[in-house]
């Protein structure tokens, strides 16, 4: 792989990409999902987003700028051909909390689904597929992240070509947050102990700097230095100004906030009851 690039040769490079690059894009209607199909479409990708039946009316208007299906990540036939023609798949669905009560485990919520879409990518010809994982922290179940390890450890043996993002929680700018998020991302900054703790990889971003470094991942996968992308590397995607919060807006209306029991939660939706 080629070494790694700025934010600003990132930007040459999707400005003079011809043609646009087809990205289907899974968890279309949730938090996260949503934010990676915009900022795919800012980006100028060809956007296609799996959506959840039923849950069509989460899109908002994102749904008049991308085409969208419906499907079900944990049904493999509902996947069949979904992704043809496609040249990347951002796999985004998950959830940080489980309920083995009602069959919802970590495994069935976030390795079972990975599983069923690097399937799908590998049947369907994808050449790449971005797969939304977690970095490893305090405040983070470990049966959450064993799950998003094994769905890692699983896209390496069925040979699928992927990116793996191990990201932090993400928040909203100008959206509330406890004092508790607002001092580890505070901490992040202070020299030494931010790196002691590991905060550099591990504190709250901003949900547009994840999501603009990985829609420019899914449009140049093969400038991408690392097989696995921390929250250094995405803000490296980003410019100044971008990871300031003063670039241009990532629209999106409608989004579902985050999980109400934390503040700062990429999750994606869960499988219907049967």
């Amino acid at each position: 792989m080629t070494s790694s690039l700025s934010a600003g040769e990132y930007l040459r490079i999707v400005t003079t990409s011809q043609p646009r690059r087809r990205v289907l894009v899974t968890g279309g209607g949730s938090f996260l999902g949503d934010y990676i199909a915009a900022a795919l479409v800012a980006e100028g990708a060809d956007v296609t987003l799996l959506v959840r039946p039923g849950a069509e009316d989460h899109l908002g208007g994102l749904a008049e700028r991308v085409r969208w299906a419906t499907a079900d990540v944990w049904n493999p036939a509902s996947l069949r051909g979904r992704a043809r023609a496609h040249q990347c798949v951002v796999h985004t669905v998950g959830s940080l909390t489980a309920d083995p009560a009602q069959g919802l485990t970590h495994q069935r919520l976030n390795f079972l689904s990975a599983r069923n879409v690097i399937n799908m990518c590998s049947s369907d010809g994808v050449p790449t597929c971005i797969l939304m994982s977690t970095t490893r922290a305090p405040w983070l179940n470990r049966g959450y992240v064993h799950a998003k390890r094994d769905a890692e450890e699983y896209v390496g043996r069925v040979g699928v070509s992927a990116l793996i993002v191990r990201a932090p929680l993400v928040y909203r700018r100008g959206a509330p947050r406890s004092l508790f998020w607002r001092l580890i991302s505070g901490l992040r900054h202070v020299p030494i102990l931010g790196w002691l703790l590991r905060l550099n990889r591990i504190a709250p971003m901003p949900v547009d700097v994840l999501a603009r470094a990985v829609a420019r991942a899914a449009l140049n996968p093969r400038r991408v230095a690392k097989p696995i992308l921390y929250a250094p590397d995405l803000r490296r995607m980003n410019t100044r100004d971008e990871r300031r919060g003063r670039g241009p807006e990532i629209s999106v209306e409608n989004v579902p906030p985050p999980f109400d029991a934390l503040d700062d939660v990429p999750i994606g939706f869960t499988p219907r009851q049967s």
